[in-house]
């Protein structure tokens, strides 16, 4: 099995990931014989992709051939045999892989344009590099009339704990037609394994989405996608990702479909009643149920089983929404379970249709906005920019009239607002939390009309945006992209930094090589790519403006990590780290932390760590995916020799939206 291995690391984890699944009986493992007469048809197309490249093949067409590649190697890499009939889709999938090459050989993409059948698709992710499958499904009459502009739906998968590449691309293999009278584009969602849509598995969505888009542009098809007719829809770890997708950034759709997923972390899977406060107020990232009020910017269509424990959580939004007087549909099958039958399925296409017949509206009037990160900052025409403290309610409720804006706002410190199209650039009237105003909108290099506000000692005034990027690169603020914790830091483009030199302490070292082996690993199984890894001494200059950078060891063996230390707001010697004012030993200690970065704008260095949940989380269930060290943490080696993971967290925490340590109490 070498040959697989030229691509793609060994990392071979056996995990089984459950959802309240019964047990089922696992298929023997393959042979000897049967493992290498795969290996050798992943050699096969390995060359033939080698040969693809050297004729100038480049993406998106590269991508879907060595989509299948990926698979195959990451279930042998992962040993995932679970399915009944893994080996003969594997053989399959590498099949259509080699056609998919000869096809290109010849300059031929014939699976861009079939129809009425669910076909793979795959883009190349920002984030590490890899591969990433999704599915497209054109109904069979798409693109005959040019003028008709379509649909499109999202649509995001349930938990499934024998979910691999080779199971997606098997069951989106071109073959099987679509539903009778599916009048839309359809998009599945691989979305990196099973995570619900968090982290890396977000951005997930984000990509593919773009990379349709592109694509369709890219074929002369833009035209046919209507932007204002998006729908988002998933059921159960779907419905969860419906719900925090759909809530969060609720102007990208035209309404949204979660059925049976989860909305909040606590009385979910038994988790307890009170967590320690910086992981409190990170549960209010993902937690949609804090987001329920943007249902007032994007329809709700939810389903549920009237028996389904999970019906629940709807119930929860929905009476947030009661007592805002703010409509949402719920649909309750009596006497189902967790279960969405066709019948159900039909109903609730149904309701959408009162929403996807005319489409999202192109100016909207009343924004009713609420965040609790700049992580999720805007919704049509009003971005928030600064807030008072991240993890506490922020609220802009914008209404536009003939006579101006009427604006109020909570826990906001700097307000931008686009004007409508058509505008003219002349005093406008503002009436922001109960301040009368009249500004002159500035204009941008595009022409367009734009608001800027900053309030100071609890009043509000203009703001240049040239003055307020200015001030962030002179002190650091918390923005969108650059809000932290550090688990934010593994949602972009970013590169593991190992320290190759001399440690000031082997205690260090050896905590900084287990914790960046397990993050190879976990990254690798959980999400479903290779980690980005290089020694200090490789990193180019374009590494340290391109990446967030994730720097392991001290700086003794990481020299662009002793490089980074001026700009942290910390001190490290060979003898003690001074941490917030107070002294800790550096043989006994690991401080952790993320931090905007001290060579480039726009992005982080995090220190001595990976994720902050682990394989068990993984394991478990999908709410246990959230931020276990908040944006910094020291951290004290147990002294176990045996496992140099083994730690106590001294202290962990969050810093003040202008990146300082928060004031003592």
């Amino acid at each position: 099995m070498k040959s697989f291995r030229l691509l793609v690391p060994s990392v071979c984890l056996a995990v089984a990931v459950a959802f309240a699944a019964p047990p089922k009986e696992t298929p023997p493992a393959p042979d000897a014989d049967v493992i290498k007469s795969l290996d050798e048809q992943i050699t096969k197309l390995e060359n033939k992709i080698a040969i693809l490249r050297r004729l100038g093949v480049n993406d998106p067409y590269l991508a879907e051939v060595e989509v299948y590649h990926k698979a195959a190697v990451w279930l042998l890499e992962h040993e995932e045999f679970g399915q009944k009939g893994a080996v003969a889709w594997t053989r399959e999938i590498l099949d259509r892989g080699l056609l998919r090459a000869a096809q290109q050989a010849r300059g031929e993409a014939p699976w861009l344009y079939q129809t009425g059948q669910s076909v793979t698709r795959a883009y190349r992710s920002r984030i590490d590099g890899s591969v990433q499958p999704y599915a497209v499904a054109f109904p069979a009459d798409y693109g005959k009339d040019r003028a008709r502009k379509w649909r499109v739906d999202v649509v995001l998968h349930g938990r499934n704990d024998e979910l691999t590449e080779v199971s997606f691309l098997h069951q989106h293999n071109g073959e099987n037609n679509i539903p009778a009278g599916q009048d839309w584009v359809q998009i599945d969602i691989y979305g990196r394994g099973n995570n619900a849509y968090r982290w890396a598995g977000e951005t997930d969505v984000q990509e593919a989405v773009e990379n349709f888009l592109a694509v369709e542009q890219l074929l002369g098809r833009g035209g046919l996608i209507d932007h204002n007719r998006l729908v988002l829809r998933g059921f159960s770890m779907g419905g969860a990702g419906t719900w925090h997708l759909g809530l969060h950034r609720p102007s990208t759709w035209c309404v949204i479909g979660p059925g049976a997923g989860f909305t909040s972390t606590h009385g979910y899977k038994g988790l307890p009643d009170k967590l320690p406060a910086y992981q409190e107020a990170c549960l209010s990232i993902y937690d949609a149920v804090d987001y329920a009020e943007n249902a007032f910017d994007v329809p709700v269509v939810a389903y549920a089983g009237a028996d389904d424990p999970q019906l629940q959580a709807a119930r929860n939004i929905e009476g947030r929404l009661k007592a805002l007087n703010m409509p949402m549909t719920l649909l309750v099958a009596p006497g189902l379970a967790h279960q969405f039958p066709a019948e159900w399925q039909k109903k609730v296409e149904a309701e959408y249709e009162k929403f996807t017949a005319n489409g999202r509206p192109e100016q909207r009037p009343h924004v009713h906005f609420v965040t609790y990160t700049l992580k999720y900052p805007s919704c049509d025409w009003v971005e928030i920019l600064g807030l008072d403290h991240h993890y506490q309610r922020a609220l802009v409720d914008a209404e536009r009239s003939d006579k101006g804006l009427t604006v109020k706002t909570e826990n906001v410190r700097v307000l931008h607002l686009g004007m409508p199209l058509g505008a003219l650039r002349e005093a406008t009237p503002i009436n922001i939390d109960g301040q009368s105003l009249k500004m002159t909108p500035y204009q941008g290099a595009g022409g367009e009309l734009q608001l800027y506000l900053e309030r100071r000692d609890g009043q509000w005034a203009a703001a240049l945006p040239e003055r307020l990027f200015t001030e962030r690169l002179r002190t650091p603020h918390k923005t969108t992209g650059l809000q932290g914790p550090i688990d934010d830091a593994f949602m972009n483009s970013f590169l593991c930094v190992r320290g190759a030199g001399a440690p000031w302490h082997d205690s260090v070292r050896q905590y900084a090589d287990a914790d960046l082996k397990r993050f190879q690993a976990e990254w690798s199984k959980f999400f479903r790519g290779d980690l980005p890894v290089k020694d200090d001494v490789d990193v180019t200059p374009e590494d340290l403006v391109s990446h967030n950078l994730i720097l392991f060891g001290d700086p003794g063996s990481n020299s662009v990590l002793a490089q980074a230390m001026p700009g942290l707001p910390f001190q490290w010697t060979k003898d003690k780290i001074v941490w917030k004012g107070k002294d800790y030993t550096a043989a006994e200690h690991v401080p952790v932390l993320i931090y905007p970065s001290p060579f480039t704008v726009n992005r982080y260095v995090v220190v001595n760590s990976g994720h902050t949940f682990h394989t068990d989380d993984y394991k478990g269930t999908n709410a246990l995916l959230y931020p276990r060290l908040g944006d910094y943490a020291m951290l004290k080696r147990a002294g176990d020799k045996k496992d140099p993971l083994a730690v106590e967290v001294v202290e962990a925490g969050l810093f003040d939206d202008f990146w300082r340590w928060p004031a003592r109490p």
